[in-house]
């Protein structure tokens, strides 16, 4: 019963709040002290219930304990002084602890009478499993905590420490300036300031630091024993953690994960904030967490004690090491791993809590994160300074920043970051409740709906931030450091988990391992094909944000400020530095080159792009989307449906803008550079430039083809792939940029409301070809004729008349498309769109031979020797308004041109017979008379010849010359072959059919045909066609008179195509006759007189010979 009592009386000793000091003079006793300062002080107060101290003595002990009389702190303080040394004290420990201290062999070989015994089992207190002797210890060890000066060596080792920073006084007689606890409290805070201070001007003394952290790590199981924590947080306890038992740290947890509650009264948050403080000082100061990993921390040789390690260090490292084995997949026990999550979460939310945090930021935080201490937004606001969004934030600052990321691993576990945990709820809840919360996929999966409906603003700028570390530093992705650390360790040299090198920049693990991971068999060294696929998974993720990529951004600060300071939105920074790309410094432009050919690869690295384009991808492109190995199919596919009806804007935006990044260099178009390395360094080694490529490589295919090289000099797999690339330059203007640079300010003023794409800015431009500049114009001109040659590089063309080609055309050559088209264009199965373009194209043909290749190789002889004059006055790269094309009419009407050469120009005339559109010079020289005189006909949706027709009709009503002319060269023309007057040929194919099917086409033979049968009365011709015959010779009598003939050559083809050819065969003929017989009478008459002439000329000659001669003998005197 007195037993009993005396126990309770030592509960009662738990709330000793202040005591007075001894009396001056009093002698002082041996006190409970630390040899070594290893072992724990001994307790007064629980000894009373084991040394029979009488119930009434207890009693009043009590209640003078409690009423806190100043006078009697005296004899309270002699009291417990005593009950320190008192054998008794010990001996019962000895009888209570008997089988405990045989187990612990340190405290069996304690000496007697000294305190030491007690107050190693105190030390021991957590291995003690006898039940009588745990709660006697227990109870023994309140009562030292509750004055510091029970502590010998405590008093000893921390006496000027206290002096110094002004804690109290420990001078015999002398009245504390403070409680004991609060003395205590006081040397802690000095610690902890010392720690947050690079030069402090007070240092506690080495004795002291030990000896403060001891008392910190005894006390740690109850939170009782922290008596300046204790009364600082008595109302908080009974408020947050009323049914928390107290013992084994349990209490400190509660406050803890309530220290930032708004109800938390800010001297306990102080007070909890100072023991945290501690902690990270020396992680024994938290019981939980030392008990918990004391096994994994000896077997994963985690002790820190001898390590050149300052204690600022001690937390981190045994968090970091614990870490590291968890990453490498060791085993560590679920307890240990709990505490860690909560320690890891502490150091998260409370900057305060990382000393070089504190030293390293304390201007950045007073600047631009003041105000915001609570819940880890300090953290994230010093991240977002980081990341530019707010300022510039010193280098000392990031490190430390960076350290404590690794230190606290969050992206191991999400809940680790308080502030992105609350922030993210919601999506976490919605996008990644599939996931087990905890889980590192939470992070990869938050990132996959970055940008996102899903997403919330919060939850983004917090995640961003974080991420802005993990990704300077390969092992913070828990995930990927798991599948890729043999391959890592292998191929990029690194360390273990908690090694950092300063010689390694940040990101050059993954840069290293990225790099790898798109390497080709050939290539070798290859990553593995887990650790591969990881790579790929946060390739897609970072591409979002240029941050996210340390080289990128560390080489290209100065370009981005410089070129793409306004771009601000999601993505547009990697895309402005693309399209900046030759100007940008050559270390920048390197990366993001080799990051733009990853991209031509893998284009899935585009996370945007790829989110843009998901309902294309699903609809066209899912199975090479789903089966792609390094082979740039998926972009390829986005490009030949990018004008689909599915295809939104952000898609085809994108798309166009990889296809204008591609041209800056061949290696951006995967498929491209794998098919034509080696062509490229053989044939065009200084080229870098895509378009100058392809032009390079098709010139040399095409001269092979010319000339009929037995082999061509680019390969068959190059030659596929190139003409791949051309067909995909054809589809945008900006994809061939000397066109586009040389036709910018024409595109400004012709086609500014037309769109990019679909090739519509280059049909614009040749609509309005007339009006273009020169440099233009000739460009333009270039593009026509190599379309020509070539129809499958028409992009509108083959666009339009897609369906057609198929219907028609399936198995004609690309170099004969257009000649296909052609032929099938009247047919009623034709799409009227399609037959629109043909037209379109065929004006374009006849406006210059050159474009029509067909005719320029037939004519290749003829058009010099014809039209000699018109070539010498014409300029390259521009048209000749079909002036050659009327000079071979002419001869064609002549019957003067080859046979290969007749066949083209008759084609041409019966097609511009059916449509006067495709007659540039009858449009040229007759646009004011169609106006006037056939603008019903010229108005007709479809054109049969009517146009023509009327003009022939009004041939008299024309007044201007030159489009007279043109009429008259039409009819000319139509006596040549019937087939070039359409109206005429319409009408009289029946007629043709019953009397003319015998005659061969061509050189007027049917015309000729259906004049003999017109003029023959047993012929009965169709009346309409009978009508038209007689309207033709009327129409060809005017042109006799209106256009006599040019010469003989002109005057026998008028004769030979005349309807009276006979009539006026048989009169020539007959002149002819005339004309001899006239000519042999006048020939007998003029040879008499031509003999009489030639002997009276014979006389008089002679006569004169005659006179010479004797004129000249007078002279010299000689004989005749």
């Amino acid at each position: 019963m007195e037993s009993r009592s005396v126990t309770q009386a030592g509960v009662q000793w738990l709330d000793l709040g202040s005591l007075q000091s001894p009396p001056p003079g009093f002698k002082q006793f041996s006190c409970l002290s630390f040899p070594k300062f290893k072992h724990s002080p001994a307790s007064a107060s629980q000894v009373a219930g084991t040394t029979g101290t009488r119930c009434h003595t207890q009693l009043i002990f009590v209640f003078l304990v409690e009423t806190g009389f100043h006078h009697v702190g005296q004899l309270l303080w002699n009291y417990k002084l005593n009950l320190t040394t008192d054998p008794k004290f010990e001996s019962v420990a000895r009888e209570v602890c008997k089988s405990t201290i045989t187990e612990i062999k340190e405290c069996a070989d304690e000496p007697v009478g000294k305190g030491y015994m007690v107050s190693c089992l105190v030390d021991h207190r957590g291995n003690i499993t006898e039940y009588q002797c745990h709660q006697y210890i227990t109870k023994m060890t309140a009562i030292i905590f509750s004055d510091y000066r029970l502590i010998c060596g405590f008093m000893d080792d921390c006496k000027n420490d206290i002096n110094i920073l002004k804690c109290g006084s420990i001078r015999l007689g002398e009245k504390d300036a403070h409680s004991q606890g609060e003395v205590v409290s006081c040397l802690e805070k000095g610690l902890v300031k010392e720690a947050e201070e690079r030069e402090p001007k007070i240092q506690v003394s080495e004795l002291c630091k030990k000896a403060i952290l001891r008392v910190a790590e005894l006390s740690s199981d109850d939170f009782h024993l922290d008596r300046h924590l204790y009364f600082a947080c008595r109302d908080d306890r009974e408020r947050f953690c009323e049914n928390t038992q107290a013992g084994e740290g349990r209490v400190y947890k509660c406050l803890f994960n309530h220290k930032f509650e708004e109800s938390m009264s800010e001297k306990c948050r102080e007070a909890l904030t100072t023991r945290q403080k501690l902690i990270a000082q020396d992680y024994k100061v938290s019981y939980s967490l030392a008990k918990s990993c004391k096994s994994d921390l000896k077997k994963y040789r985690c002790n820190v004690e001898n390590l050149p390690r300052s204690r600022e260090a001690r937390l981190s490292y045994l968090l970091m090491c614990l870490e590291s084995a968890v990453h490498r997949g060791r085993q560590v026990s679920s307890e240990c791993q709990g505490e860690m999550l909560d320690y890891r979460r502490m150091l998260m939310e409370d900057f305060s809590l990382s000393p070089e945090i504190i030293l390293s930021c304390r201007g950045e935080i007073e600047h631009h994160c003041s105000g915001l201490h609570r819940k880890g937004r300090t953290l994230h606001c010093l991240m977002k300074v980081v990341r530019g969004e707010k300022g510039n934030l010193g280098m000392n600052c990031q490190q430390a920043l960076q350290t404590l990321i690794q230190e606290t691993d969050p992206g191991a576990d999400y809940r680790i970051d308080r502030a992105l945990n609350e922030a993210c709820e919601s999506v976490i809840q919605t996008a990644c409740k599939h996931i087990r919360s905890g889980d590192p996929m939470i992070l990869s999966c938050l990132m996959e709906h970055l940008y996102t409906e899903k997403m919330v603003e919060d939850c983004e700028h917090r995640l961003l931030e974080l991420q802005y570390f993990i990704s300077r530093d390969w092992k913070l992705d828990p995930v990927l450091y798991r599948k890729c650390q043999g391959d890592a360790s292998r191929l990029c040299h690194t360390h273990g988990w908690n090694e950092t090198s300063e010689l390694m920049p940040p990101g050059a693990v993954f840069s290293c391992l990225y790099r790898h991971a798109y390497r080709t068999e050939e290539q070798g060294r290859r990553l593995s094909r887990e650790c591969r696929a990881e790579v790929q998974r946060i390739l897609h993720q970072r591409a979002m944000d240029v941050k996210l990529d340390p080289a990128l951004q560390d080489k290209c600060l100065i370009d981005l400020g410089k070129w793409c300071s306004e771009k601000t939105e999601t993505g547009q920074e990697l895309e402005c530095l693309q399209d900046h790309l030759d100007d940008l410094v050559v270390e920048c432009r390197e990366i993001v080159g080799n990051l733009t050919e990853l991209e031509s690869e893998d284009i899935q690295i585009e996370a945007l792009l790829m989110r843009a384009c998901e309902p294309i991808i699903q609809n066209f492109c899912h199975d090479v989307a789903d089966n792609q190995i390094d082979s740039g199919d998926l972009m390829e596919c986005l490009i030949q449906n990018k004008h689909q009806k599915d295809m939104n804007e952000k898609c085809a935006i994108g798309v166009t803008h990889f296809q204008l990044v591609q041209m800056k260099d061949f290696r951006f178009s995967y498929k491209f550079k794998m098919a034509c390395k080696e062509d490229v360094l053989k044939l065009c080694p200084n080229i870098k430039k895509k378009v100058d490529v392809v032009i390079c490589l098709s010139t040399t295919v095409r001269n092979d083809t010319l000339q009929e090289a037995k082999e061509h000099r680019v390969s068959l797999k190059c030659r596929r792939q190139l003409r791949v690339e051309e067909l995909e330059m054809t589809e945008d203007i900006r994809l061939e940029p000397d066109l586009y640079e040389a036709c910018k300010s024409d595109i400004k003023n012709y086609c500014s409301t037309v769109q990019y794409g679909n090739a519509q800015i280059i049909e614009c431009l040749k609509e309005n070809k007339k009006q273009l500049s020169t440099r233009c114009h000739q460009k333009v001109f270039k593009l026509q004729e190599t379309e020509m040659m070539d129809p499958e590089l028409d992009y509108t063309l083959m666009r339009v008349c897609k369906q057609m080609i198929k219907r028609f055309c399936p198995e004609a050559d690309s170099k004969n498309m257009l000649q296909c088209l052609k032929q099938n264009k009247n047919s009623e199965l034709m799409d009227p769109k399609c037959k629109q373009m043909i037209t379109k194209r065929q004006i374009t043909q006849n406006t210059d031979y050159r474009l029509n290749p067909m005719l320029r190789k037939a004519c290749k002889a003829d058009i010099p020797k014809f039209c000699h004059g018109i070539l010498t006055k014409a300029k390259d790269d521009s048209e000749l308004e079909g002036q050659v094309i009327s000079c071979l009419k002419l001869r064609y009407a002549d019957q003067r041109l080859s046979s290969d050469c007749e066949d083209q120009i008759r084609i041409i005339i019966q097609e511009s017979a059916l449509d006067y559109r495709l007659d540039p010079q009858l449009q040229l020289h007759c646009s004011d008379e169609i106006s006037s005189l056939c603008a019903e006909e010229a108005a007709a949706q479809e054109q049969t010849g009517q146009v023509e027709e009327c003009l022939k009709v009004n041939l008299l009503k024309i007044k201007t010359e030159l489009c007279k002319k043109e009429v008259l060269n039409m009819l000319k023309e139509s006596k040549a072959d019937i087939f070039v007057d359409p109206v005429l040929h319409t009408a009289c194919a029946l007629d043709i059919k019953h009397h003319c099917a015998a005659i061969t086409p061509g050189r007027g033979r049917q015309m000729s045909c259906l004049m003999e049968a017109l003029e023959d009365k047993r012929v009965r011709l169709q009346p309409e066609c009978k009508k038209r015959l007689n309207d033709r010779i009327e129409m060809w009598s005017y042109a006799a008179k209106v256009a006599p003939a040019d010469g003989f050559s002109d005057l026998a083809m008028q004769v030979m195509t005349s309807p009276s050819k006979n009539y006026i065969l048989s009169v020539i003929s007959g002149s002819i006759c005339i004309l001899f017989l006239i000519g042999l009478m006048c020939g007998r008459i003029t040879k008499r007189v031509t003999r009489e002439l030639k002997d009276r000329l014979q006389y008089q000659s002679e006569t004169m010979a005659y006179k010479g001669l004797v004129w000249s003998q007078d002279v010299t005197g000689s004989p005749a």
